[in-house]
């Protein structure tokens, strides 16, 4: 058990999840696999050597950029700088760390304000983020009083980007955030533990979206709340896409259902009290390249003739927030 994976364990202990514990060493031994991502050994290094910081340090969670206010000389902030750009890119954030910004591909702090005014409240709840980044949204729900936050993912990248936020935010959260890196296949089934669960840009990644939909729900307790946000398309309740090959660029896109018609998938698995809370196309504004993720982003991926569509020749993103219930 290595220093990163301890907190995991006693939180998992603390939670009383004793059938998945039984499985964590397996899990974390396979979603760390050196001999499946070439590029782990220079992340976990590049994490392994950021400079050990003062113990007194300010931290905030609930700012639209996770903020830790700790002191670091001049020499100290570029070593930190240099070692956090060796895990980029960056695509879920913002983060200031040390005084060192981290402008990520998305504004994440967007996605989460208008989100956030519709949820349950989470003081106190227990929290899944499935298919959650680098944890820049499952440190928002702790900012927000979840008492344990869950994130999976099957990234080893975002496992250690998470890694590193997590060594300049120390214990300030009491251990209450935690990531695994696994998808949500890795979760034992008929789990019902969770008060609220998110999704949050998987769906349209699933071949098979009811699937996804059953296995969130097997997640939540009965009475709590699911969280989706996925890419759909305007239409009535009959409308759903399935592209080709590619949708704005991405691979692995299958199906993008009207609002409408997502709302039937989730009556027909089982859920209530359905609502949209938010539906808008996306902007270029709010993802974009930066220093912190120099690849090509939105505005590369539209038409550059026409930007209410793909280059593929598909309606422009749009994406929708439901929340829904799994009945008692």
């Amino acid at each position: 058990m290595t220093s990163h994976h301890r907190p995991l364990y006693h939180a998992f202990i603390d939670q009383e999840l004793d059938t998945w514990l039984a499985r964590l060493p397996q899990q974390l031994a396979q979603g760390l696999d050196r001999k499946r991502h070439g590029d782990l050994p220079a992340w976990e290094k590049a994490v392994a050597k950021l400079p050990e910081l003062p113990r007194e340090r300010r931290v905030d969670l609930d700012r639209d950029s996770i903020t830790v206010e700790v002191a670091l000389n001049d020499a100290k902030r570029r070593q930190c700088k240099n070692l956090l750009g060796k895990l980029a890119p960056w695509r879920k954030g913002p983060y200031t760390l040390g005084g060192i910004h981290i402008d990520t591909e998305w504004r994440s702090d967007w996605k989460w304000a208008r989100i956030a005014p519709h949820l349950a409240p989470l003081t106190g709840r227990r929290v899944l983020d499935v298919g959650g980044g680098s944890g820049y949204h499952g440190w928002r729900m702790t900012g927000a009083g979840a008492a344990f936050t869950l994130v999976i993912d099957p990234s080893p990248r975002f496992f250690y980007q998470f890694q590193a936020v997590r060594h300049f935010i120390g214990d300030a959260d009491h251990g209450r955030t935690q990531f695994l890196p696994v998808g949500i296949e890795g979760v034992p089934d008929n789990l019902e533990f969770f008060d609220t669960v998110f999704s949050m840009g998987v769906l349209y990644h699933r071949p098979s979206p009811l699937e996804h939909l059953w296995q969130l729900k097997a997640c939540l307790r009965p009475g709590g709340e699911l969280v989706l946000e996925t890419l759909v398309v305007e239409g009535d309740k009959t409308r759903v896409l399935l592209p080709g090959p590619r949708y704005a660029a991405m691979p692995n896109v299958y199906f993008l259902p009207s609002s409408r018609a997502l709302i039937d998938w989730l009556e027909r698995c089982g859920f209530e009290n359905l609502r949209v809370v938010d539906e808008a196309n996306t902007t270029v504004d709010e993802q974009r390249s930066t220093d912190w993720m120099t690849f090509q982003s939105l505005k590369d991926f539209l038409d550059p003739q026409d930007a209410s569509l793909t280059r593929e020749g598909y309606p422009a993103p749009r994406r929708a927030v439901l929340l829904a219930r799994k009945p008692k």
